[in-house]
């Protein structure tokens, strides 16, 4: 029978507790596995003896990959019904990618697995979005996301965990090795959400549409003309501008300064944010549908300066780990509220998708930058200096959400 527990969430039609639950399972596993890349990627080639300026290089490529993913996925996913079987190839292709840089530490075939995970952020995290969508409709959105973002959290904080103390006891390379292994059990969550419980109108940003058919939607030069989406692509870019490199800088940094204790080290700086996001982000949810989207967008933003700010200033590992619980107020924020105000924008457009995509390609732009132009900072003038520059970005990026990105959340009868 389908039905649907209150503390899961409502929504317009009813979705079955297996497929809400298999979500969970699926950003569980999905998280856990992704956080074998990032800065493993940056501290594992680091200890291969690759050059500051190569590793710069390769995850540059991932980030154009993933760039160039952005929009296509969404259309993609805006057209396709079996949003499931998108998700897997995705899911699929991390772990080959995974597995080529595990077995193949040279730059052509990193750069080559680098390249196909970067084109999976087109596809995954919108599916997960898109799917959250047609399951709850778009009145429990909010309170779904962040329960998305819990169980996501606490993948990251586990995989975390067993990838830093694999990186200690074993290897870097036995780190990414487990990273394809954990793809098995997110198959089997994945299994669980039933294709009928996605509702496609909804999963589009069509909720009225009922029909075999494709649901109608506008013209996609229309997006461009509402000026909030402007505004939060051009906040989304400078924050992942200043974001996308500092842990990435962070763990070669480490690796240099600790040697092997390094995959420790980076194993709490990834676990001290997601702590903060298992306990905060259903709160974050709920404000964010009562007292609206703004005030977090506001408080998450203004997070990562300080956060940048303090990593220019210290010297110690310990207080690295102590300025990371701000990534998890910024990562609370993003998380919960990226999506929601994509929906918030284009409901009964029927390009939920494809403007996530838009949103992600400033993402994307932004974090492909990053890394470059942290690197070379850093390569040039030091550390210190990259954090610096790090930290400036992250300051204009809170001054326009404060000063230009209006409230979107729909106001009552409207």
């Amino acid at each position: 029978m389908s039905v649907t527990t209150e503390p899961l969430g409502t929504a317009e039609a009813p979705a079955s507790n297996p497929s809400l639950h298999g979500l969970d399972g699926v950003n569980f596993f999905l998280a856990a596995l992704l956080t074998g890349f990032g800065p493993y990627v940056a501290a594992y080639l680091a200890e291969q003896k690759w050059a500051q300026a190569d590793i710069g290089v390769v995850l540059s490529a991932s980030g154009i990959a993933a760039l160039l993913s952005q929009v296509p996925g969404g259309e993609l996913l805006d057209k396709i019904r079996e949003k499931r079987a998108v998700l897997a190839a995705g899911v699929g292709v991390v772990a080959v990618s995974a597995l080529v840089i595990a077995l193949r530490p040279d730059f052509a075939p990193v750069f080559a697995g680098l390249v196909l995970q970067g084109v999976t952020a087109g596809f995954i995290g919108p599916a997960i979005a898109a799917i959250s969508l047609g399951l709850v409709g778009y009145a429990a959105l909010a309170e779904r996301l962040g329960r998305n973002q819990r169980f996501a959290s606490t993948g990251s904080l586990l995989g975390a965990g067993l990838m830093g103390l694999v990186g200690y006891l074993l290897s870097y390379q036995a780190i990414f090795l487990i990273v394809a292994a954990l793809a098995l059990p997110l198959f089997a969550a994945l299994s669980r959400i039933r294709a009928a419980d996605i509702h496609f109108g909804r999963s589009c940003g069509a909720p009225d549409h009922h029909g075999p058919g494709e649901p109608p939607r506008v013209q996609r030069q229309k997006l461009w003309q509402d000026q909030r989406l402007l505004i939060f692509c051009s906040c989304l870019f400078l924050f992942q501008l200043a974001n996308a490199s500092i842990l990435p800088l962070a763990g070669e940094a480490l690796v240099k300064r600790s040697g092997t204790a390094s995959s420790l080290i980076i194993a709490v700086l990834i676990i001290v944010p997601q702590v903060v996001v298992a306990f905060a982000a259903p709160w974050a949810g709920r404000q964010a549908q009562s007292l609206g989207r703004r005030p977090l967008l506001l408080i998450g933003f203004a997070a990562l300066p300080i956060r940048a700010f303090g990593f220019a200033l210290a010297g110690d590992p310990l207080l690295f780990i102590g300025l990371q619980a701000l990534d998890g107020i910024s990562a609370t924020v993003l998380g919960v509220l990226t999506a929601l105000i994509v929906a918030d924008l284009t409901g009964g457009t029927g390009r939920f998708n494809l403007t996530q995509g838009i949103v992600g390609t400033a993402s994307g732009i932004g974090a492909t930058l990053s890394t470059t132009l942290s690197g070379i900072v850093a390569q040039t003038l030091g550390t210190g200096a990259g954090f610096s520059f790090i930290t400036g970005v992250a300051l204009i990026a809170a001054l326009v959400v404060a000063f230009f990105m209006p409230e979107t959340k729909p106001q009552p009868g409207h």
